[in-house]
């Protein structure tokens, strides 16, 4: 079983910076992709996005298009999410999660994840 530990949040004001990491620990990890997802009080889960894990091939939701920035170090077993400019209403816990196979159902791992306020 993954175990995920996403590690980096914290209060930063508008337009500034953070970067979020997702540690993965078992032992073997392979996923076929990682995502980061994002859930704001009162709303309902939101993906932000993912990235291939084999090919780093990334994907982004719209509202975080040309401001966020996914990767990852396979040598560590961890994903990243670079998010610049950021803006009051990218505040929400942010979560990683992990995709096994293409066949899989979904992300069936998922970190507790942490919490990022940007305040206006």
């Amino acid at each position: 079983q993954v175990q995920l530990a996403e590690s980096g949040g914290g209060l930063v004001q508008a337009g500034g910076s953070l970067r979020l990491s997702c540690a993965a620990s078992g032992r073997t990890f392979s996923p076929y992709s990682m995502g980061w997802f994002r859930q704001a009080p009162g709303k309902e889960r939101e993906y932000v996005a993912r990235i291939t894990w084999s090919t780093g091939n990334t994907y982004y939701g719209d509202s975080v298009k040309g401001r966020f920035t996914i990767s990852r170090d396979s040598a560590k077993n961890t994903v990243y999410l670079q998010m610049n400019s950021l803006k009051p209403e990218d505040t929400a816990v942010y979560y990683c999660a992990s995709r096994a196979t293409p066949a899989s159902n979904g992300f069936g791992s998922w970190g507790q994840g942490t919490q990022v306020t940007v305040s206006s």
